[in-house]
């Protein structure tokens, strides 16, 4: 299990269009992927459960993932959400 926090550094945050590429990002990786936002977790492969955490920019959140792939899985999207813009 691999564990990182990020802040958010997109400009809308992980709203509609950045979450959809956000999911889809998770879902190159075969291992368990989660997000969590104020105790909240969610699967990083659902677009529902990113759209129910409402992250906005400058929000802090935990990316986790357990599998095969989990540190690249975890350093690609940090690094996607950590993108300024």
């Amino acid at each position: 299990m691999v564990e990182k926090q990020v802040e958010v550094q997109l400009k809308s945050g992980l709203q509609a269009r950045q979450a959809a590429l956000f999911v889809q990002e998770a879902n190159r990786y075969s291992s368990d992927v989660y997000l969590e936002k104020d105790d909240k977790k969610v699967n990083a492969k659902s677009i529902m459960g990113i759209m129910s955490l409402a992250i906005s920019k400058g929000t802090t959140v935990k990316i986790s993932a357990d599998g095969n792939d989990e540190q690249n899985a975890v350093d690609s999207l940090a690094g996607l959400v950590e993108q300024e813009g």
